[in-house]
């Protein structure tokens, strides 16, 4: 599914809210109008209203973002921040860090959108604050928060290729306590993934998942609370194995599992000194069958962060330990892959300073990692904004980052044990302009990247003879992308393009699977108590192969959408995506959705 995007605001059918609080930019609460990084923010009503199936469909909705998938919702997915590789966006579930040892870069298809709330989204380097991984990004999702009060949800939906949707939950707050607690399940028969039907299987390949979370707060007084998070989905779905054969078939499935925990406590000292301590733990699993292969991955992290404010300055230092660990099991046949074992962690130091004043805003950041296999790395960024009238405000910043090779990278069959972390230096500028209901961005970047690891097929420095992992490359993302919102009455308008030149330096050619221009137009028209949305994206073509000698088209996708309420507590949801039914594909030989359509209700009373 594909839709439109919004520029810096919680909602498509409003303007930036700059009151609204942010916390990924520099990891502390922080007003939207004094964020210097190029930040976005969903919310849960826009999630529910996107009809989305996947949290990668809600991320293909914003501006710089784009994503491959070789076919369904199920399917292996990969999400391209500003035209940077997957593993180049550091991705957290409640402040948990969620990554794969194996590929790099989280394993989208396994989180379950059914439990997100908000997500907000950090384009740019951000290395100087969360350390390895943040070369092109960050992206954060939050679970639901209880508030005073009871609220209890039933949602179902159905869609297209027999799509069953179910939810239920609570959440609440009462005196000291806060809670909420979800639970889903979501399945469907699906589309034929794939467009060789000489090559692959030509049967539907559905998909199901169950997934569920828990969020428990407690306000022990005024300055102390303690919160705990935890998320977990399984899913199991179909997949279409390379070298079909009609003769002997076989039903080739992915199973794959995710599951994230928390701990957290907060304390406000003083009235201008506060810290964070927590304790996080994620795993991830994913294994196929009959052809088995199986990979685990497991992420601790040990967090104490310190802000102290005093008038318009915030310093900010962090200690930061994270220990990744990863099991292969071993594979089944004359040929297959031995077992991986290994382990590594990360001692980080960070500091930060920001002030804000007048029109005035000034963020540094400088941060210092010891990793066990490559010693140290340090990575800073600067960043300044000035507001040249109340409506009217510039910024500009540089910063570097780094990504330390996974494990499976430097230890599998294919590894290469002397590879090196990627490195990158990014600098960029941006204009806004924001009156009421209105808005205007444009953001330019460029983003260099050196020891970009890549297969290298001629390679003979490992033990296949298929090739081996390199630091082959050097690449380069740079861009503009520009946002805009309007109000005209009951009628709200929003669009965004995004110029983007991903490309390998050493060759010249544009990286794989990433279109140069990129753009999004949304309408939503209220009238009385519907809600009547129809939005348009389109992409330039792309290229299948390094070579850039296999060009897959660009396309064009109508979505229309309609919603209203059914009385104060039941919601009603419709849905018509593609509805030009266009034929087109992300990734070579896969295919996508044609004209889906999706109803859904939702009762949520509030006592």
């Amino acid at each position: 599914m594909a839709a439109g995007a919004w520029a810096q605001s919680a909602l498509p059918t409003t303007a930036p809210a700059l009151q609204e609080t942010v916390v990924t930019a520099t990891r502390t609460p922080q007003r939207l109008a004094d964020t210097l990084a190029d930040v976005s923010v969903i919310d849960r009503e826009a999630i529910e209203r996107s009809g989305a199936q996947s949290v990668a469909d809600v991320l293909a909705r914003v501006q710089g973002i784009q994503i491959s998938r070789n076919g369904g919702p199920g399917a292996t997915t990969s999400v391209y921040v500003r035209g940077a590789e997957t593993r180049f966006a550091a991705v957290y579930i409640d402040g948990v860090r969620v990554d794969s040892q194996s590929t790099g870069g989280a394993p989208w298809q396994a989180i379950a959108l059914s439990q997100i709330d908000r997500i907000e989204v950090v384009r740019g380097p951000a290395a100087a604050v969360y350390g390895s991984d943040a070369i092109g990004g960050v992206i954060q999702l939050f679970t639901k928060k209880g508030e005073a009060g009871v609220a209890p949800y039933v949602g179902v939906g159905v869609g297209s290729h027999s799509l069953w949707r179910a939810e239920t939950g609570v959440s609440g707050a009462s005196g000291l306590f806060d809670y909420s607690l979800g639970v889903s399940s979501e399945r469907s028969k699906g589309f034929n993934a794939t467009t060789d039907a000489a090559t692959f299987d030509t049967d539907r390949d559905g998909y199901e998942t169950t997934s569920g979370n828990v969020r428990l707060g407690l306000q022990i007084n005024p300055r102390q609370r303690i919160e705990g998070t935890l998320l977990a989905n399984t899913m199991d779905s179909d997949y279409d194995n390379f070298g079909w054969d009609p003769a002997n078939p076989v039903d080739d499935r992915n199973h794959q599992k995710l599951r994230t925990a928390g701990l957290n406590w907060s304390s406000q000292w003083t009235d201008h000194y506060r810290t964070k301590l927590s304790v996080t733990d994620s795993y991830s699993l994913y294994r196929s069958t009959p052809d088995f292969y199986q990979t685990e991955t497991r992420l601790r992290g040990y967090l104490l962060q310190n802000e102290l404010q005093f008038g318009p300055h915030r310093l900010t230092a962090d200690l930061e330990r994270r220990e990744d660990e990863l099991d292969n099991a071993p594979g089944i046949g004359p040929y297959a892959a031995p077992g991986l074992s290994g382990k590594r962690a990360q001692n980080g130091v960070a500091l930060g300073y920001g002030f804000a004043q007048g029109p005035h805003t000034l963020q540094l950041n400088i941060r210092e990692d010891d990793d066990s296999e490559f010693g140290n790395f340090t990575t800073g960024s600067a960043a300044y904004g000035f507001a040249i009238t109340p409506a009217w405000r510039i910024r500009a910043s540089a910063g570097t980052a780094f990504r330390a090779p996974t494990l499976y990278q430097r230890f599998s069959e294919y590894g290469v044990a002397t590879l090196q972390p990627e490195e990158s230096t990014n600098y960029e500028a941006g204009l806004t302009w924001r009156q009421d209901a209105s808005s205007f961005g444009i953001t330019a970047f460029h983003n260099r990247v050196t020891n970009l690891i890549g297969f290298d097929y001629s390679s003979s420095a490992c033990q296949s003879f298929f090739g081996c992992y390199g630091n082959t490359a050097r690449a380069q993302y740079e861009g503009v992308t520009l946002t805009a919102t309007h109000r005209i009455g009951d009628v709200s308008l929003r669009g965004s393009f995004d110029w983007q030149n991903p490309r390998d330096l050493d060759t010249g050619n544009v990286l794989v699977q990433r279109a140069r221009q990129y753009g999004t137009l949304g309408v939503d028209w209220r009238l009385g108590q519907w809600l009547l949305g129809a939005e348009v994206i389109a992409s330039g073509s792309r290229y299948a192969n390094a070579a850039n000698t296999i060009e897959l088209g660009g396309y064009g996708l109508l979505n229309l959408s309609v919603s209203r309420k059914l009385g104060r507590d039941l919601d009603l949801l419709l849905r018509l995506d593609n509805a030009t039914d266009k034929d087109y594909q992300l990734v070579r030989n896969y295919a996508t959705d044609g004209r889906t359509f999706y109803v859904g209700l939702k009762w949520s009373p509030t006592f």
